[in-house]
C-alpha cells in the first residue's frame, strides 16, 4: 500500500523572502534614491517602466540587483496622484472644465508612508534589517522610517514586481 501525500499550495504562497521598510519624507523620489545610494552604499536606478496595476495609476520604482550578494533592492512610491477633468453642464456663460485630483496608494493600509524600500534576499535576518534601518534613519531628509512585517499587509500582492 502506497502512502498518499498531500501538498498544500498555501504553505508556499505566504513565504516572504524580503524585508520591508516604510519611509516618511517629503523629498522627491530621485533625491531619496540618491540618499539611499549614498548611505547604504547601493546603486538604485529608475526603472524604465513604473509599477502599473490599473490604467493611469503609476508608481515610480527604482531598482538595483547586487550580483555579489544576490540581493534585489526596490524603492517604490506609495502615492500616485491622478488628475481628471470633469465637464459639468451648467447654464453659465463661462463653462470651464473642473480638474479633480484623486490619490491612489500602493499599500492603502499605510497611507502616511511615502515610500517603501523592499530588500529581497533569501532568509533576510532581523539584525540586518535593523542595521539598514539605522543607516536610513541617519539621513537628515527622512522624518521617520520603520520595518514592516509583510505577512501583516492586506495588499502585500502589490509588492510583487516583475
Amino acid at each position: 500500500m502506497m502512502a498518499v501525500q498531500k501538498l498544500i499550495l498555501d504553505d508556499f504562497l505566504d513565504v516572504h523572502d524580503y524585508g520591508l521598510v516604510g519611509i516618511h519624507c517629503s523629498i522627491e523620489d530621485y533625491r531619496l534614491a540618491y540618499f539611499l545610494n549614498k548611505y547604504l552604499n547601493i546603486n538604485l536606478t529608475r526603472n524604465h517602466k513604473d509599477v502599473d496595476f490599473n490604467n493611469q495609476v503609476y508608481y515610480p520604482i527604482f531598482e538595483w540587483f547586487d550580483e555579489n550578494k544576490l540581493i534585489t533592492w526596490n524603492l517604490v512610491s506609495n502615492i500616485c496622484k491622478v488628475d481628471s477633468e470633469t465637464h459639468e453642464t451648467s447654464e453659465s456663460l463661462f463653462d470651464s472644465p473642473q480638474t479633480t485630483t484623486k490619490t491612489h496608494y500602493l499599500i492603502p493600509e499605510y497611507r502616511k508612508v511615502n515610500y517603501f524600500l523592499k530588500i529581497t534576499e533569501e532568509d533576510i535576518s532581523q539584525t540586518k534589517l535593523k542595521l539598514i534601518l539605522n543607516k536610513i534613519l541617519n539621513i537628515p531628509q527622512i522624518v521617520t522610517a520603520y520595518n514592516l512585517v509583510p505577512e501583516d499587509l492586506k495588499s502585500k500582492n502589490n509588492l510583487i514586481f516583475y
